[in-house]
Formats: structure tokens, sequence, C-alpha cells
């Protein structure tokens, strides 16, 4: 029996890692296999594109570039990690997928939807998630959130400007309309326990 992917969409600041990690911990109770995992990242090869991408000290990446490499990562994580885990029966819970490149390359950075679905199609062979949870705050709240969790500093993508970030949950929000039967779409605002009450009743249907 093959498992199921979900995955955690959203904009900086939404609570994707928190509930990431609360729904993999109510599927380990059903006893269910549950791989968490992040995008870029999640392999070693994908976490050392991750570096190269995020790093703020690193030399920095044009548009094509950075689609490039976020693809690259994501074809060694999907063949590395993801679909093994598919084929033996276990649930994957990833951090950000193929829809982020999408809003960011694409609706944040002005690369052309296709351009980026192709990238996917050859690196990844098209691999698609089951669910797609897409957690929306409003704006100011969001950016509260990730003054308070990157009092350290942001990464190169975090630290975009606003008129950046507002195209990318513009994005996010167009995917999930034009694919309703792949998205699920979540409120992110309220408690930690609210939000994962709202994921998990989405999760249900699969």
């Amino acid at each position: 029996m093959s498992g199921r992917f979900i995955v955690f969409e959203g904009g900086e600041g939404v609570g994707k890692s928190t509930q990431s990690r609360l729904l993999a911990e109510a599927l380990r109770a059903r006893g269910l296999e549950v791989i968490t995992t992040r995008e870029p990242g999640g392999t070693p090869g994908a976490e050392a594109i991750r570096a190269l991408l995020l790093d703020l000290h690193g030399p920095g990446y044009g548009a094509r570039a950075e689609a490039l490499l976020f693809a690259a990562a994501r074809a060694d994580h999907v063949e590395t990690l993801i679909r093994p885990a598919l084929a033996r029966g276990a649930w994957v819970v990833c951090d950000r997928y193929l829809d982020s490149s999408r809003a960011y390359q694409g609706g944040g950075s002005g690369l052309e939807d296709a351009d980026i679905l192709t990238l996917h199609s050859i690196g990844s062979a098209g691999l698609l998630p089951d669910c797609t949870v897409l957690l929306t705050l409003d704006p100011d709240e969001a950016a509260a959130r990730v003054a308070q969790r990157d009092a350290g500093g942001l990464d190169r993508i975090g630290g975009r400007p606003a008129d950046y970030h507002a195209r990318v949950a513009a994005a996010f929000l167009r995917y999930a309309a034009a694919e309703p039967e792949r998205f699920a779409l979540i409120a992110a605002d309220g408690t930690p326990e609210a939000v994962h009450a709202r994921v998990l009743a989405a999760v249900a249907l699969l």
C-alpha cells in the first residue's frame, strides 16, 4: 500500500514548521510511519543546495539560477527520500515543496509558471502531493511572527521586501483557486492547537 504525501505551504511566519510537526505527531499516534522533511533540503545533497540558496553571506543568484537550484534540490529529495518512503507505505509530511518554487520564483520573481513546472517534470517526474495545506494569515500578523522568530536575522529569501512577499501570497492563492482538489486552504490565525484542529479536519478526508 502506498503512503500519502502532505505538504505545508504559505508565506513567511504562517506556522508551517509547527503545523508539520503537530500533524506528524498526530499521525504517528495512529500507528503510521511518518517522515518529516523540508524544502529546500531533506537529504544531504539538497541541504547543501539549501545552504547555497539561503546563506546571507553566500554569492547570491538570479531568479533563473535560483529556480534551477531549487529544482535540483527537489530532484534529489524526491528520488532519495520521498518516493522510497511513499513506496513502502509511509506518510511524508513536508515543509514546502513545488508550490513554493512557483510562488517565490514565479509570483515573487516573475518567472513563467510553465517553466517552473517543466523543471519539476524533468527533475522530479512531476510528483505532486496528495494534499497541499496552504496556511493563510494576515500580513501584519505574519510579519510580527517573523520578527519574533528571526530576531537573529532573516535568511536571503525571507528578508526580501514586503511587496515581494505580497506577490508570493497572491500567487499561492491563485494556485489554490486553480486546483481546489489538491489544496486545503487553512486559516493560520489563533493558537497552534486551533490551527492543528483545522488541519486534521482537512487531512481526514484522505
